[in-house]
């Protein structure tokens, strides 16, 4: 009897052992799935998402378990149909052509690019690109598709053979009422440029530059006193070929300075002239007693 009683407790213990084993392993599943019972309540299994049958009431396939990354929709910025490509770009940066060309003189005209046409488009033609493109109320791409390019075209004329390709690469500013009679150069500082004009046209035109703020180059109305085709500053000591005379020492000539630096360095007053073969011309033009007028 007592034999009997030893073995039905064991029994018993064995039973409640598995029972126990069963629990902490649904507990361990819940856990792992973030919804697991607080510990010592009673433990609730819940079938893993591979055992749960399908609407067919079959067991899932490995492949309805989870959605490959083929299955994943595709996400578009908001307001772009999926699919849609952007508008094809008819000129851009590095291009190099004649349609950048007149498409720089027509921005020019528009007072969008303050530079002479080049043929290249570079960031300063994309800059100006944009300001067209945002005042027409369009997306400031910088580049050129077809709506910018017909927007552009029925807002400007088409380009004069002299805007495509300019004589100076500063654009002439409106000629001084002094420089509309006779023979005249009319020497701007505004705009940093000689223009040689006959009873108030322009014959030729070049860029310049002047004196600094302790040598400046004079204003006013001046006539071209004395020519020298080979001269030597003596004040100076630097050449001044193809110089003409205006007020004294000071002279409209040719500087290899600004042909090799441009606008970083100045004069001693003089006005000069950094494309030798235009003022070459020009040189052989021009008479003593031709007007000279200074001004802004």
């Amino acid at each position: 009897m007592k034999r009997s009683s030893s073995v039905i407790r064991r029994v018993v213990l064995a039973a409640a052992s598995v029972a126990l084993a069963a629990g902490c392993t649904a507990q361990a599943a819940g856990s792992g799935g973030g919804t697991g019972s607080p510990t010592g309540a009673p433990a609730t299994s819940a079938p893993a998402p591979t055992d749960a049958p399908t609407e067919d009431g079959k067991p899932p396939s490995p492949s309805d378990s989870a959605a490959t990354p083929t299955d994943a929709p595709t996400e578009t910025p908001s307001g772009t149909p999926s699919g849609t490509a952007g508008a094809k770009a008819l000129m851009g940066d590095g291009d190099e052509n004649e349609q950048v060309r007149e498409l720089q003189a027509r921005l020019r005209q528009l007072k969008h690019f303050d530079r002479a046409p080049t043929g290249f488009y570079g960031t300063m033609t994309a800059g100006s690109v944009k300001g067209f493109q945002r005042k027409q109320g369009l997306p400031a791409t910088g580049s050129v598709d077809e709506e910018t390019w017909q927007r552009l075209l029925g807002a400007s004329r088409k380009p004069t053979a002299d805007e495509l390709k300019p004589s100076t690469t500063n654009e002439l500013d409106t000629p001084d009422a002094r420089c509309m009679t006779g023979r005249v150069l009319c020497i701007s500082k505004e705009s940093r440029t000689l223009a040689w004009m006959i009873d108030g046209k322009v014959v030729s035109s070049m860029d310049v530059r002047f004196g600094s703020e302790n040598t400046p180059t004079r204003e006013g109305v001046f006539t071209v006193e004395r020519k020298v085709r080979q001269d030597w500053s003596r004040l100076y000591h630097t050449p001044m070929p193809l110089s003409m005379y205006f007020s004294r020492g000071q002279a409209v000539h040719y500087s290899a300075d600004f042909a090799a630096r441009g606008y970083n360095g100045a004069s001693h007053g003089c006005v000069n002239v950094r494309d030798r073969a235009k003022l070459t011309t020009l040189f052989d033009q021009v008479k003593v007693g031709d007007k000279v007028v200074v001004h802004w």
